[in-house]
């Protein structure tokens, strides 16, 4: 097991929950949540988006850069090879369709 670190993009207020896709250079994995950019809001919705996304829970995540800026970074500690393949799945698709 190891660490598997999440480069993020945060979208607040968007119409509807959804993760994957990428935005920005160097490309990071899209999170658009309902929740308002407003005292921890949208990172509390980011981090429940992403546990339910992993199959993980809440508190295996830590945001160890950016809590204030839409560009995070997540960490997943002793992470499953299934939770790295399933990043790649996230990153590689179209947030339509997920």
């Amino acid at each position: 097991m190891a660490d598997l670190l999440l480069e993020i993009r945060v979208r607040p207020n968007a119409s509807r929950n959804k993760v994957g896709g990428t935005a920005g250079d160097p490309p990071r994995l899209v999170v658009a949540v309902q929740a308002p950019a407003v005292d921890g809001r949208a990172n509390a919705a980011v981090i429940k988006e992403l546990a339910a996304a992993f199959g993980l829970r809440a508190r295996d995540f830590t945001i160890v850069h950016g809590e204030l800026s839409r560009d995070k970074r997540l960490l997943i500690a002793d992470a499953l090879p299934e939770h790295f393949s399933r990043y790649e799945e996230l990153v590689a698709g179209d947030p339509k369709l997920l």
